[in-house]
């Protein structure tokens, strides 16, 4: 047990733009019962103390009973010294009962009776019931994500008819953000929101649904405000074989042809056998940036941060915030007197941004004890790199870093893709390598990866805008078996995916994931279901490309697109 003082809050002076620490200061309520105890001496001295005592006595009682025995002297016939050692241990017995028995007793009780225990996170992978998972929205102790300027108060409003609210949201009197909290009734505060917006800007909203949606699902976790949802038809290629198993992969997308493509080259992949595809790294990352007085000070950092002889405890501060997250690494970079922290660590199914952040906080709230001069300026310093493309991410790898390959039959290259082994490597060569290259391109040395990510992150409810990152990938094709088939994979570093939390708790995504028999947490192998949706998404992906680098070699994109993408229906007699 860590019985070591817990480092003071960062004094961080209040002109810089700094993000609020993501763990909640605990209240004086919540203090621990053992920090009541008088401790005249420094604590570990203290533990140290009575530890010693309570063991030594204990060892010298028991040998007094034992030697009592041997020579028939009644026990209860004590001496000076006897009469001490009873009461030595007891004292050191009350003391270590108070310290640790009642500190966990209270932690034991307060956690049972907390509602972010059963709900720490939307990352945290918490196995309950499905009745159990839809939040109501009358609650809104469980929004977490409220801007702090919202002043929602929940006291309900008087009864009134749809038009008087739909006024009063129109001229301020009712915040448009406070109605799921004042109504009660999160399919109605949509609906009012929703005719006070056309109202207001005078433009009609009418070819967007409303109906048939639960809103209670989203409050407080994926989307504020609504006004509706937007259909996204969902498609199904393959079947895919991958690893020796079949998958029937969804894919939400507005483009004509692609899940067509995707499904041929699920064919040729399984035509010859199959794909594998393997799991390189799983590791998500978040970097702050601090600033120091001088670069001196933050090379001592620096140097701090990569000494291997620091790195187990800064672990277990790390890892203090999660059940599933575990420090794996700490890269820094320097650029004058600001460091760049970038930190690695599995995050079990979740994606685990919220889950890393947390660990984050915890490792620069223990370092400001020994650099109180360290100043946080931000918890997100773009080293990490988020939702951008970067080049760590490419060469280092971000999430889940797969690999997928598989060879091609000869014969199925020229009856099922229409084309041949030497073209597709040529092209491939040409197109994916070389002219990549000519356009700078950084993580883009493929045909169209993020086609194939993006459209299975909308079915399966993964972030779409970390596609960007997700989307890294380098396709290889060579001819092997004295060329007469064809040697084809995708390497794609930073694919950032999870099964829990954020859209994946949705229904639709949600039976996404249970197509592809990754829904929710792993019980038996936490961190297995997620590992798992980014190696078919490696495979889609491979997939994908294969099929499209064979139009282009044989000429079919332009003509598959004007027959299969194009409308022929006459738009101004829709509607009419």
């Amino acid at each position: 047990m860590d019985i070591r003082r817990r480092p003071p809050e960062p004094s961080i002076p209040h002109h810089h733009h700094q993000m609020p620490p993501l763990l909640p200061t605990p209240s004086p309520a919540a203090a621990k019962a053992s920090d009541a105890l008088p401790l005249p001496l420094p604590l570990n001295i203290t533990n140290c103390f009575f530890f010693t005592l309570f063991f030594s006595v204990a060892y010298y009682l028991l040998n007094r009973w034992r030697d009592k025995i041997r020579t028939s002297t009644p026990l209860h016939v004590l001496t000076f010294y006897e009469l001490a050692a009873i009461s030595s241990f007891i004292a050191s017995f009350i003391y270590l009962l108070g310290f640790f028995g009642i500190d966990f007793v209270q932690s034991f009780t307060s956690r049972s009776s907390n509602d972010a225990w059963e709900l720490e996170n939307d990352d945290e992978q918490i196995f309950f019931r499905d009745e159990d998972r839809k939040i109501h929205c009358p609650v809104p102790s469980l929004i977490t994500n409220k801007p702090e300027s919202m002043d929602i108060s929940v006291t309900p409003l008087p009864l009134k008819d749809d038009e008087e609210l739909v006024k009063s949201v129109v001229s301020g009197g009712i915040p448009s953000y406070s109605l799921e909290y004042k109504l009660g009734d999160c399919f109605k505060a949509a609906s009012i929101r929703r005719e006070a917006l056309q109202r207001l800007t005078g433009r009609s909203i009418e070819g967007l649904p409303l109906e048939g949606f639960d809103y209670d699902s989203i409050l407080g976790q994926c989307c504020e405000m609504p006004v509706g949802y937007v259909q996204i038809p969902v498609g199904i290629a393959g079947p895919l074989l991958l690893n020796g198993c079949d998958y029937s992969v969804p894919m939400a997308t507005t483009e004509g042809c692609l899940v067509a493509s995707t499904n041929r080259g699920c064919k040729a992949i399984f035509a010859s056998g199959g794909a594998t595809s393997v799991l390189l790294r799983d590791a998500m990352t978040r970097a702050p940036v601090v600033r120091f007085a001088s670069a001196k000070r933050a090379t001592e950092l620096k140097f701090f941060l990569e000494d291997p002889l620091n790195f187990d405890t800064l672990t277990v501060v790390f890892n203090k915030s999660s059940r599933f997250a575990r420090l794996q690494g700490i890269q820094c970079a320097i650029a004058g007197k600001n460091l760049y922290i970038r930190f690695s660590c599995s995050t079990g199914d979740a994606m685990g941004m919220n889950m890393v952040s947390k660990g984050v906080q915890n490792v620069l709230d223990f370092l400001q004890n020994d650099f109180p001069d360290m100043d946080v300026i931000g918890i997100s310093g773009n080293f990490c790199s988020d939702k951008k493309p970067a080049a760590v991410n490419w060469i280092e790898g971000r999430g889940k870093s797969v690999i997928c390959e598989a060879i091609i039959n000869g014969e199925v290259v020229t009856k099922v893709l229409k084309t041949t082994v030497p073209a597709l490597v040529e092209l491939n060569m040409l197109k994916n390598l070389t002219g990549s290259a000519v356009a700078g391109s950084l993580g883009g040395f493929n045909a169209h990866a993020a086609n194939i990510v993006s459209a299975i992150f909308l079915a399966t409810g993964q972030d779409p805008a970390q596609n960007i990152e997700s989307s890294h990938c380098i396709t290889m094709m060579e001819p092997v078996n004295d060329g007469k088939d064809l040697h084809v994979s995708v390497t794609m570093p930073s694919i950032e995916v999870g099964t829990v939390g954020g859209g994946t708790q949705l229904a639709s995504q949600s039976a996404c994931l249970n197509l592809l028999g990754v829904k929710g947490a792993s019980k038996e192998s936490p961190g297995s279901n997620a590992q798992h949706l980014a190696t078919i998404v490696a495979g889609s992906v491979l997939a994908g490309e294969l099929s499209l680098i064979a139009a282009i070699a044989a000429g079919q994109l332009v003509k598959s697109h004007m027959k299969y993408n194009r409308s022929s229906r006459d738009v101004t007699k829709l509607g009419s």
